[in-house]
């Protein structure tokens, strides 16, 4: 098994040896512009190395992987445009820097890119990948939009929260290292494994970065904490807050969401500590123990080696104590 900065370098390569058209500019260098802010790579990285695990030629899965990574900044560029984000990386976001209209389109245009990687696959691999890329895909709007309709809804339920982040996010993360599978000619029953593998872990993710959100370090975790809080966004760690909470810490909690009357500062630092007073900080602490666990479990039951299931363990117990 290679490491995964090995996989990172060689989808990096990959990634920088392609070439948009140039002309029209305005539609590819917005993409180009996007592309090259960075990130973590984990999704596409996670593709070839799932490939390897399986018996393949990681090399072979670089074409899913370039689509798995167009396909997360195309919805990139508009989850900033539905937010009216200005900062994307530490950089201006696509529609900030440009305008609405090249958002979209250029957005639009790499979800369309995305699918053409596919066609450098036999049919039957083809067929595989598109399908799963397009249910994938549908899944990851039908999650924005469970984001968005929250927004506007005062009761929103634990399961429909996790619902929510395992569409917006965590399919995506299954979808990658179920391609690396297709690719290397795993068996379904071996491709489903690891998708679930990938889906558990992905929710569990999006349960630490709600968690990092509040309790992450400044300096250390490279967004504001507390703009969740700030944004009134119903994540695990309010909605359980409110399950835990007796009914003076409940209606205190409701009061600081639904009010601007307090300085954000003083804002993040009471919901804080109503988080902690009722113990729903420690509610989805044990909810990413839950998911993580689940995500090991079905790791277990595939038939790739050890050692490769030692990498991905240990890929696992990164990602869940990261601080960033």
């Amino acid at each position: 098994m290679k490491t995964l900065g090995h996989y990172k370098e060689v989808f990096e390569q990959a990634l920088a040896n392609t070439h948009w058209p140039s002309s029209p500019q305005g539609l590819y260098v917005p993409i180009d512009y996007i592309m090259q802010l960075g990130g973590k790579r984990l999704r596409p990285i996670m593709t070839l190395m799932i490939c390897d695990c399986f018996g393949g030629d990681h090399h072979k899965a670089i074409p899913a992987g370039l689509a798995v990574e167009l396909f997360h900044n195309f919805s990139l560029i508009h989850d900033d445009i539905m937010d009216q984000a200005p900062l994307r990386r530490g950089q201006a976001t696509v529609h900030h820097k440009w305008d609405l209209n090249t958002g979209i389109l250029s957005g639009d245009a790499l979800l369309i890119l995305a699918y053409r990687h596919f066609e450098s696959y036999p049919p039957e691999t083809f067929s595989a990948l598109s399908k799963l890329f397009s249910q994938t895909a549908i899944e990851v709007c039908e999650g924005q939009q469970y984001d968005m309709d929250f927004e506007q809804r005062i009761e929103v339920s634990k399961q429909e929260y996790l619902k929510m982040i395992e569409y917006k996010t965590a399919v995506l993360v299954g979808a990658a290292m179920k391609m690396g599978a297709i690719v290397a000619g795993a068996e379904l029953e071996q491709q489903n494994l690891i998708y679930e593998f990938g889906r558990c872990l992905g929710i569990a993710f999006q349960l630490q970065d709600d968690y990092l959100d509040a309790f992450g370090d400044p300096n250390v975790f490279g967004k504001q904490v507390g703009g969740d809080i700030l944004s009134g966004k119903k994540t695990y760690l309010y909605l359980s807050a409110l399950e835990k909470g007796n009914a003076e810490q409940k209606e205190r909690l409701l009061e600081l969401y639904q009010t601007n009357d307090v300085s954000p500062e003083d804002k993040v630092a009471e919901v804080k500590s109503l988080f902690e007073q009722t113990q729903g900080d420690k509610a989805v602490q044990q909810a990413i123990e839950t998911f993580t666990k689940r995500a090991f479990d079905q790791l277990d039951q595939t038939i790739i080696t050890q050692e490769a299931k030692t990498h991905l363990l240990a890929f696992g117990r990164e990602l869940m104590s990261r601080k960033t």
